[in-house]
């Protein structure tokens, strides 16, 4: 972006304090990476970012926005105030996104919709140019700091939108006025303040609340609890999944140790994603949708697909000390993304000595469903598949005491919360080279710290 403070004050309808001349090149809220010509938003948390701005101004920042009444209100840069510094922001990325007019691709899913982000990102820049959400800056915060940070040639934005309560997509979905709305599946994600997977579907479908009127929804055909809801838009609709009567659907699939392959219904055109699981051809299949909506070619779209570089910790592989191969999938965890992960990661093939490790911390937010939920995945680790199961976290008990018919107590090992030097110390002296492991863990439970012990 690049906007005088003037342009700024007037599209938040106010007025600046200071040289309103001054151009602004970019938006933080983290004053420690505020660059020269940055505007500074403070916002209000555990922290109040008022507190920072003198480290702002420091590293850089030319303005700040500024809560009225808040005390010390800086002097020599540029200020505007506002009743709300986030909302402010909000109004400002509302503003960029009229001015700057890409279309506006919305993705949200309780699994899937990062990876799906980043690979309609890549098959879109194959013609367009295109900004997309960073990591997973998917939220009130994230979506508007997305928007401020595209170029004024932004021809596509593709944008991540997550919830964990109703109301957030809804009001994402009012910021954005998406003209293509992706819903990648419905699972158990933030369960806990859900309570049924009807509400998380609810909460879901806000995303198309302003879906633009001659806008797409593309949506997980194999979910039952998104065709009825689709049924009442009358935007044109599109599935992908697995059933036949899915728009796009998948009619061949195999998966490797790096990448998978896959055909589709109505295409000639081979498929290759370079990651492994039925999952990832689903999203796979969501960003094929979205680029036929943009007029692609089935080849170029496979060409992207191809090439594209997934965010990290979603299904990477490392390679460990002992010389195994480390799956990493540590960045979020619910029911429906463990099962995903661990039936692709026990399809892959180990040489004739090499055992299928699984190392798989606490699923958090899943409220008083948590215990069961936990004990349901036992259905899912088969011994002759996965051979050697390590759990950690005090839910992952429930896992090992319905485990412990199935598995011998030598290849069964639980760990509490403070044992994971314990963990970490039996999983060196247990691997083999020729072994692979797979962790799977909600961010929380900090997997990431394994994965660097092992490497």
């Amino acid at each position: 972006m690049k906007m005088q403070m003037a342009e700024i004050a007037k599209a938040l309808n106010t007025t600046c304090e200071g040289d309103d001349q001054t151009v602004i090149t970019s938006v933080a809220f983290d004053s420690r990476k505020i660059t020269n010509g940055g505007l500074f938003v403070p916002l209000e948390g555990e922290r109040d970012g008022h507190d920072f701005v003198a480290g702002a101004i420091s590293n850089g920042a030319s303005a700040t926005l500024w809560k009225k009444g808040h005390p010390n209100k800086p002097e020599n840069i540029a200020v505007i105030e506002v009743d709300d510094p986030l909302s402010a922001m909000q109004d400002l990325a509302r503003y960029y996104l009229r001015k700057v007019n890409p279309t506006v691709v919305g993705i949200t899913g309780s699994n899937g919709k990062t990876t799906t982000k980043d690979m309609v990102a890549a098959v879109l820049s194959k013609r367009f140019n295109v900004h997309k959400t960073q990591a997973n800056f998917n939220n009130e915060i994230g979506v508007p700091m997305t928007i401020l940070e595209m170029k004024p040639n932004t021809e596509i934005l593709v944008l991540e939108m997550g919830m964990d309560r109703p109301g957030q997509l809804h009001h994402l979905s009012e910021l954005t006025h998406p003209d293509v709305a992706v819903i990648t599946m419905i699972g158990e994600a933030h369960i806990e303040f859900f309570g049924t997977r009807d509400k998380i579907a609810d909460a879901k479908m806000e995303i198309t609340d302003f879906l633009r009127e001659d806008g797409e929804f593309i949506f997980n055909g194999d979910e039952p609890l998104l065709q009825e809801r689709a049924k009442k838009l009358d935007q044109v609709k599109a599935t992908f999944g697995f059933r036949d009567e899915d728009t796009v659907h998948a009619t061949g699939f195999k998966s490797y140790m790096h990448h998978a392959t896959f055909t589709i219904n109505d295409s000639e055109q081979k498929f290759s994603i370079p990651m492994i699981g039925k999952h990832n051809v689903s999203n796979a299949m969501a960003a094929i949708s979205v680029g036929r909506h943009f007029g692609e070619s089935d080849e170029e779209i496979a060409s992207s697909l191809s090439n594209f570089k997934p965010t990290a910790n979603r299904m990477e592989w490392e390679k460990g000390d002992a010389g195994e191969a480390i799956m990493s999938d540590v960045y979020n965890s619910n029911p429906t993304a463990v099962r995903a992960v661990v039936t692709s990661f026990g399809q892959v093939e180990v040489k004739d000595d090499g055992r299928r490790i699984a190392v798989l911390g606490d699923m958090l937010e899943l409220g008083k469903n948590s215990p069961a939920l936990h004990a349901g995945l036992s259905d899912t680790l088969d011994p002759q598949i996965i051979n050697e199961v390590y759990l950690y976290g005090p839910e992952m008990k429930n896992l090992y005491d319905a485990l412990k018919d199935k598995y011998k107590p030598e290849h069964l090992h639980y760990y509490t919360q403070d044992q994971m030097d314990r963990m970490i110390d039996d999983l060196k002296n247990d691997i083999k080279p020729d072994d692979i492991v797979v962790l799977k863990g909600s961010h929380g439970m900090h997997l990431e710290n394994v994965l660097a012990r092992l490497r």
